[in-house]
């Protein structure tokens, strides 16, 4: 039996990842990869990296392909372009990387620690009306504990 670490050091071996630093580099050339979010959208709508696509990880694949009422034609479309996928600490968003690599893109990438590394490095986001958000209201929310009947036998 694998483990949700195991699933994701596995997908690790065949999924590229950059960091918060990296991807503002990326966000200043001239073609700027495209941010797939995959966070659920109330997550999202809180807050997000400017210009982000929001497909929440449940979804991805229909998403990925025409003829599905979740459909993002945007998504079907770059196959051959640059996707960085992000969620809130960069584990789900290798399993949706390694996903998208099945379905044949080319040139998908994680951000590796996720939107809390994002924040960490205290780069701009904004939320749902387009309003920038306070890196310490982000922070808060980021840092949430894990509750104690979650953790599982001591």
């Amino acid at each position: 039996m694998k483990t949700y670490k195991d699933l994701i050091n596995q997908c690790l071996q065949d999924v590229a990842e950059l960091y918060p630093w990296d991807l503002v580099e990326r966000l200043t050339q001239e073609s700027p990869p495209i941010l797939l979010d995959v966070r659920e959208p109330y997550e999202f709508e809180r807050f997000h990296i400017a210009n982000s696509i929001n497909v929440p990880r449940g979804i991805l694949e229909p998403a990925c392909e025409y003829g599905y009422e979740d459909t993002c034609p945007t998504l079907v479309a770059a196959r051959d372009k640059e996707i960085i996928v992000i969620c809130r600490s960069g584990q789900r968003s290798v399993l949706a990387a390694y996903t998208m690599q099945l379905m044949g893109y080319q040139q998908v990438k994680s951000l590796k620690t996720g939107i809390r590394g994002w924040n960490d490095y205290e780069q701009p986001m904004q939320d749902n009306l387009g309003h920038l958000v306070d890196v310490d209201a982000t922070d808060e929310f980021l840092n949430i504990p894990v509750p104690t009947e979650l953790l599982g036998p001591r």
